[in-house]
């Protein structure tokens, strides 16, 4: 009878650790989103730099250019 527990715990706790390794599902909530350039912005004024036109690709990488250069590079903010 002592060896009929043990086979019991044994099982539960294999059934119980392989069902941790499940994978959740993986799908999409709703409708999908068109593939969009980043230059084509976000739709809020709120998030754009003034003198910046959504749509302009030009204008986007120049703006990439002097944030990079200027307000992310830590070698020209330092005194």
């Amino acid at each position: 009878m002592k060896s009929f527990w043990i086979t019991a715990l044994a099982a539960f706790s294999l059934v119980a650790g392989l069902s941790a390794c499940g994978e959740k599902a993986q799908s999409l909530s709703g409708a999908p989103k068109g593939d969009t350039p980043p230059s084509a912005g976000t739709g809020v004024a709120n998030f754009t730099v003034t003198g910046w036109q959504a749509g302009d690709a030009k204008s986007w990488a120049e703006q990439l250019k002097t944030r990079a250069q200027y307000g992310m590079n830590d070698h020209t903010r330092s005194p």
